[in-house]
């Protein structure tokens, strides 16, 4: 029987899980494969919907008692963060205006909230990533925040960077950005043998990145090969492999800060 899995068509998890979903990893089972963005997959997650997912870290809160956290498989590293974009020069003040979002459970919006706890407070709107950027260029949204590859094309639409909330959890911490977690649905798929098929579809994508290069492009949503290359280069390293020592304090912190300012619960 097909385990489920879900992850998004960006770039880096197509890259990642290329191998395990075509049957390349020895000893993996079959899956049925869903494409989603993070914020959908989060809700899903909450349903316990698919056997293995992708979700944003901040989202483990009110999930760890469905799922486990995986060691790998993620989305973790520096000079990855989220971005806060605007058209006109804004001077930080983002009092009483409004600003696009990807999901309500995001780590870029937790990032965002703990960035601004101290700033007068902004209006939310929760909007589909792909349409953030083209909506603060066209006036309807004061400003976006964004993730993944619109760090290297936020530039094609007028914006500006107003922060760069990576460098600024980075400065803080002197932590990495933990951005998105692999989990495993508890009672669905044995932890450690997940974590071992992850591990070795990872490998094979950095042995032999041509194998998936057909597959990534497909689900790339028109984006350049260059972008692309420069997308996984970002977010594939060796956090993706294995979170280690100070993958598991860059998680711990993020939460014990979000459960302190009462963004979330306790973990």
């Amino acid at each position: 029987m097909a385990l489920s899995i879900a992850f998004s068509p960006c770039p880096n998890d197509t890259f990642v899980f290329h191998a395990l979903v075509h049957g390349l990893v020895p000893g993996a089972p079959e899956f049925d494969v869903t494409f989603a963005d993070v914020d959908v997959t989060n809700t899903a997650a909450e349903r316990g919907e698919f056997d293995l997912v992708k979700v944003s870290y901040a989202a483990l809160p009110w999930l760890l008692d469905r799922y486990e956290l995986l060691p790998c498989g993620g989305a973790l590293g520096r000079g990855c963060g989220p971005l806060v974009l605007t058209r006109d020069s804004l001077d930080g003040d983002l009092t009483g205006r409004t600003v696009a979002v990807p999901g309500d459970r995001t780590t870029a919006y937790l990032l965002f909230r703990l960035w601004s706890a101290d700033r007068p407070p902004a209006r939310i709107e929760v909007v589909p990533f792909h349409r953030i950027m083209p909506g603060v260029a066209a006036g309807e949204y004061d400003a976006g925040l964004v993730i993944h590859e619109a760090r290297f094309t936020y530039q094609r639409y007028g914006l500006t960077a107003l922060a760069d909330l990576g460098e600024w959890w980075e400065g803080d911490t002197g932590l990495p950005i933990p951005l998105g977690a692999i989990l495993a649905r508890r009672g669905a798929v044995d932890p450690a043998e997940a974590a071992g098929w992850i591990r070795e579809s990872v490998r094979r994508a950095w042995a032999d990145p041509a194998a998936s290069r057909e597959y990534v492009l497909a689900h790339a949503q028109e984006m350049e090969p260059d972008v692309v290359r420069r997308h996984i280069d970002l977010y594939v390293n060796e956090f993706t492999a294995d979170l280690g020592p100070e993958g598991h304090k860059a998680v711990e912190t993020l939460l014990g800060r979000a459960a302190a300012a009462g963004l979330t619960p306790t973990v």
